[in-house]
């Protein structure tokens, strides 16, 4: 990786990659829905065969900033990418370059693997993150409209048949 300041996340780091996803729900407005354990953290990330993965990035010594990821499909171009589930630094940081160095971390894993895109969503409202992301080149894909199913809904479903 080519900033000193970002490395992939160790055990150790769980702890405070948990309280960054706290600090970015409660950015979001969304703490409440922000239900994760540093014990369901730890098995999603170092669990043998993991789907999830992490990166964190470090001012003195400590975890400022975090990005999580997973790998998604691309049908239409048989070929994996990456999906960035959570991109957070802490508001102290940011200006420093911790976010654009922890993009770059992901990026330079799609193109060292081969993989097609990366891929976030971002709220809608959040426009010092679309600025940014737009800087760096980024695309918004504003003819797409993100669904989920979940608690009642997704269990309905899935007792269906």
């Amino acid at each position: 990786m080519t900033d000193p300041r970002v490395r992939r996340a160790h055990p150790d780091d769980v702890p405070a990659i948990v309280g960054l996803v706290e600090e970015l729900a409660e950015y979001e407005r969304l703490r409440h829905e922000c239900l994760i354990t540093a014990e369901q953290l730890h098995d999603a990330l170092f669990r043998p065969g993991a789907a999830l993965f992490g990166h964190v990035a470090e001012e003195g010594g400590l975890v400022v900033g975090t990005a999580l990821w997973f790998l998604n499909f691309s049908t239409w171009r048989g070929e994996h990418g990456i999906y960035l589930e959570d991109l957070y630094v802490q508001p102290a940081h940011r200006g420093s370059g911790l976010g654009r160095a922890l993009l770059q971390a992901l990026a330079e894993e799609c193109v060292e693997r081969g993989y097609a895109r990366l891929e976030w969503s971002v709220l809608d409202w959040n426009a010092p993150s679309i600025g940014f992301y737009k800087s760096l080149g980024a695309v918004p894909l504003d003819e797409w409209t993100v669904f989920r199913l979940t608690d009642d809904a997704l269990t309905q479903l899935g007792q269906a048949g």
